[in-house]
């Protein structure tokens, strides 16, 4: 089989209506876990402890219930899905290879979301900063460690920056098939520009951690967004955070719809 032959069974995999409908319902999922999270949020703005605000206090929030635990399992399958059809992007999509690389870095990241839900499905999920920092821990013992995670900080901080490009500019408009309703528009503008807000905090605590030559420092998006409470008017530029990430969600629930699957 040639890479023409290759491209075309991609094609036509990523075409098929069963694995464009879970992409859609990952899209829906991707919606909820953005709509808890920025509840989390809020709680944290308003003075309460609560969960973690990141993708392990959601998902652990959603496997107390039953309700919440189908959800989870859906979620594995969805997100699965979603990055199935990345990758028959990452293929058999344009020409150019950013669309391509973007692509594939998506795939990346709906593969971790599935593995994710799935381990809190099981009742084996642990904590995102636990997770950052070992992972920063390990690369901090690499030739170069501190490099590796001022580089990886500086990364995500550019993907920060992005999203609150893509969402100022609405450029987020160029995924989606069809023309959505003016809500959807502003709530995807608000939410991207949360949304990358959080990733350049993120990014700066991984540039912080290198820094330091502290691990414990790059705490994932619960750390930043906890770190924003320190902050001159801190609950208040929590709260504006945790209604944006709501809002991303809510643009999710559109992009299910709308989405150019």
């Amino acid at each position: 089989m040639d890479s023409t032959d290759v491209t075309a069974a991609s094609r036509r995999a990523g075409d098929h209506p069963a694995l464009e409908s879970t992409a859609r319902v990952g899209y829906l999922v991707n919606g909820v876990l953005h709509i808890v999270i920025g509840v989390i949020a809020v709680q944290l703005a308003l003075g309460g402890k609560g969960s973690s605000a990141d993708q392990s206090g959601a998902l652990g929030a959603m496997s107390d219930n039953a309700l919440g635990m189908v959800l989870l399992w859906v979620a594995v399958v969805a997100w699965l899905g979603l990055a199935v059809w990345q990758v028959t992007e990452a293929v058999s999509g344009g020409w150019e290879t950013s669309d391509r690389l973007k692509a594939a870095g998506k795939a990346v990241v709906y593969l971790v979301l599935s593995w994710t839900a799935f381990r809190f499905a099981s009742g084996s999920g642990s904590s995102s900063k636990k997770q950052s920092t070992d992972f920063t821990a390990s690369l901090m013992k690499q030739p170069a460690g501190q490099w590796l995670v001022a580089a990886v900080g500086l990364v995500v901080v550019g993907v920060g920056v992005y999203h609150v490009v893509k969402g100022w500019k609405r450029k987020f408009l160029q995924d989606l098939e069809s023309q959505p309703g003016e809500w959807i528009v502003k709530a995807g503008r608000v939410g991207y520009i949360a949304k990358g807000v959080a990733l350049a905090i993120v990014g700066g605590l991984f540039v912080l951690a290198a820094v330091r030559h502290k691990p414990s420092e790059a705490s994932g998006l619960d750390g930043a967004l906890r770190s924003l409470l320190g902050a001159p008017g801190g609950p208040v530029l929590l709260a504006l955070v945790a209604l944006g990430l709501v809002a991303f969600g809510v643009y999710s629930f559109g992009r299910a719809r709308h989405a150019d699957v």
